[in-house]
């Protein structure tokens, strides 16, 4: 009952209301006369909609009571601007839709919504619209801040500046929006941006304008708007000044330019030129070669008469490098002083740099086999192949030396004289059956029968290695670099001795011996590398009868690489099988018996050797720190990996470990925190080793 008494209260309200506003506002079909006081705004929005025909979404944070009246009669368009006016009044706006819908959202919720982009000034009321204004004169960045003052930004207002573009943004109501567009029309205007050229007669052109520059910087606080500051450059092939900007800082730059431009009192002068890049030492030879080219040019007759050299006096050039501070000391005329320093700039660049890595995979296989049966005879006789390890003979005379002997002796005694017998038992000398089974290899069985002995020996060698080295180098563009891992391994050159043969002695002559890297790398416009290339690997083989002998693979080439790629400098890939038969003539050839007269060695060597090379062109920090970051961390990651599984018989001992990249350049901790790093591992492998007991 109440819920119907309610809705039956609230329709007599909108009815009689409705009845109000259609008897003060409408006078004809097409005119509007709105009056109404204490009306709620959402019944205000719902009888524009009746009038106007158009659906209308109202957000619902509108609220308020609204006050009006008009004295005129208004037609549909000014009708509908009153509506919009009450509705700025009271901080709500209009959205309008593609689909004829009306929304009533708050000021700030209307920038974000779907409101029109406007080219023009279509538009002057209180209507919510974006504006993009292109600026050619000025800096948006500048000019932003000062229209957000004059914009509603609390509310539906907003400016954004397009750096890129060098354009404006511009969200409001159209009548805002168009007054600041306005007033960027006024301030938009291009000032005097003529540009005025200054030949220079005695100063260099750059040296002019490093001056300058110097002077900007340090009144750049007090300087005015950007578009007005003026631009210096220099022009070194004509040596002039060339100034642009406004007509009185251009009148200022001008006349500063023309009082420095003065000829100096001597016919030399002196400057220090401090090296960036390049070694001092190593331009002073390039330098002396231009300053006698351009002194012999300007000697050399021109036309029939000879070139007078202009400030010179005859005056001698004088190029010096100091080495300490890495600069140059050149005394010289003024024009010449500018040649001089144009070869300077130019030679003075920052070089790119090349890591170059090179990959040493080396492959070993080796198998072999050995099978040999050898007799012998005390009568006399017997067989005894080389490759069969232990001589038969000697085993059996060394097997004889390791037994025990009983020894019997005659004792006489010394009252009665009779003659008793004792035995005693002498041990065996096992010296030379050791030394036998010392050189003994794989598995040795054997008879011994009356004064007949065999000796049956089995060898199998199975041999696998796989070598991987990765040195690299990093060296500048066109520098040598060289690199070695290695020993250095003495080698006999010479033998002397004295008279009557007294005080011999020998000469040793130290070689290199591992893994030795030269390279110079020269970059090229793109992005390859040309590499000049001496890679050496080189180990000891073995000792001979007169010194030791050295396993050296070298090559030496020239090649192309791109950036990043790789390229195989050479390889050696060999197989070698062998075989040996040694036997008794005859009696070895009998089948099957003829095993027992021969003794067979067969052996297979296969090496895979394969050298690749890899340049990486460093021309930033960023690439540098990025290849140092790699690698740092992998030496890490194996310094962790080695501390996780702990020194075996030495639990609680911590390993050293790398600290993290980012602190490398820090300071290094206290005694105190050291201390505390120090007790928080030793806790920490307690942890871990309580864990590992319970696993």
């Amino acid at each position: 009952m109440r819920l119907a008494s309610r809705r039956f209260i609230r329709a007599l309200v909108l009815t009689l209301t409705a009845s109000i506003w259609s008897v003060g506002v409408s006078v004809s079909a097409a005119e509007f006369s709105p009056q109404f006081k204490g009306t709620d705004i959402e019944e205000v929005i719902n009888i524009v909609g009746k009038n106007l025909k158009r659906n209308i979404i109202v957000d619902p944070n509108v609220r308020g009571k609204v006050n009006f009246r008009s004295y005129d009669l208004l037609n549909e368009e000014q009708y509908y601007q009153v509506f919009l006016n009450i509705l700025q009044v009271y901080g709500f706006a209009v959205v309008e839709m593609p689909n004829n819908v009306l929304k009533v959202v708050r000021d700030k919720d209307a920038k974000n919504s779907n409101i029109p982009v406007i080219d023009g000034a279509l538009f002057n009321g209180d209507e919510m619209i974006t504006r993009v204004v292109p600026v050619f004169n000025v800096s948006v960045r500048e000019l932003a801040p000062i229209l957000r003052q004059l914009n509603d930004v609390a509310g539906g207002g907003n400016v954004v500046a397009n750096d890129p573009s060098n354009t404006l943004l511009i969200t409001g109501r159209a009548a805002v929006v168009n007054r600041l567009v306005e007033i960027i029309d006024r301030i938009d205007q291009a000032g005097d941006q003529e540009v005025e050229i200054i030949k220079l007669q005695f100063a260099a052109a750059s040296e002019m304008v490093r001056i300058i520059d110097s002077i900007n910087k340090s009144q750049k606080g007090t300087q005015g708007p950007a578009n007005l500051e003026p631009r210096v450059v220099a022009d070194d092939r004509t040596n002039s000044v060339i100034i642009s900007g406004d007509v009185k800082a251009r009148a200022r730059i001008a006349n500063l330019v023309k009082r420095l431009d003065l000829e100096l009192k001597s016919s030399g002068n002196t400057r220090v030129y401090y090296i960036k890049y390049a070694k001092a030492e190593d331009i002073v030879g390039v330098l002396q070669g231009v300053s006698a080219s351009i002194q012999a040019e300007e000697a050399a007759p021109a036309g029939g008469t000879a070139r007078r050299a202009s400030s010179r006096g005859g005056n001698e050039v004088s190029i010096n490098s100091h080495e300490e501070t890495n600069a140059l000391v050149i005394t010289a005329p003024p024009d010449m002083m500018r040649s001089l320093e144009e070869v300077i700039r130019k030679l003075d660049i920052p070089r790119a740099q090349v890591q170059v890595e090179a990959m040493i995979v080396e492959i070993f296989e080796g198998d072999g086999t050995t099978l040999g049966v050898q007799f012998a005879t005390e009568k006399g006789g017997g067989t005894q192949f080389t490759n069969a390890g232990v001589p038969i003979g000697a085993l059996g005379v060394a097997i004889e030396q390791a037994q025990d002997e009983v020894i019997q002796d005659n004792v006489i005694g010394s009252e009665t004289g009779t003659v008793t017998q004792t035995e005693r038992t002498e041990e065996g000398d096992f010296t030379a059956l050791a030394n036998l089974l010392g050189s003994a290899n794989g598995f040795i069985t054997g008879v011994l029968e009356d004064d007949w002995g065999a000796l049956v020996q089995a060898v199998s060698n199975d041999t696998n290695a796989n070598v991987l080295s990765t040195p690299f180098i990093t060296t500048m563009d066109n520098t040598e670099a060289f690199f070695i891992v290695g020993q250095e391994v003495p080698i006999i050159t010479g033998s002397s001795t004295g008279n009557n043969n007294s005080n011999p002695f020998q000469t040793v002559e130290r070689q290199e011996v591992g893994i030795r890297l030269l390279v110079t790398p020269q970059i090229n416009e793109g992005t390859g590398v040309l590499l000049n290339i001496e890679q050496e690997v080189s180990s000891v083989s073995g000792a001979t009868a007169v010194d030791i002998s050295i396993n050296t693979r070298e090559i030496r080439t020239s090649v192309f690489v791109e950036d990043g790629g790789t390229v195989v400098l050479g390889g050696l890939i060999d197989e070698d099988v062998q075989e040996s038969v040694s036997k008794v003539p005859i009696l070895g050839d009998i089948p099957f018996l003829g095993k027992l007269f021969r003794s067979t060695s067969s052996t297979k060597n296969k090496r895979n050797l394969m050298v690749f090379l890899r340049p990486t062109i460093i021309r930033d920090g960023a690439t540098l720190n990025r290849i140092s970051h790699s690698k740092y961390n992998f030496i890490r990651a194996q310094q962790l990996e080695k501390e996780a599984k702990g020194v075996p018989l030495m639990p609680r001992l911590s390993t050293p470990t790398l600290p993290e990249w980012e602190d490398v350049n820090s300071v290094p901790p206290s005694v105190e925190e050291y201390l505390q790093q120090k007790e928080a591992e030793k806790k920490k492998g307690k942890k871990r080793r309580r864990k590992e007991e319970t696993n």
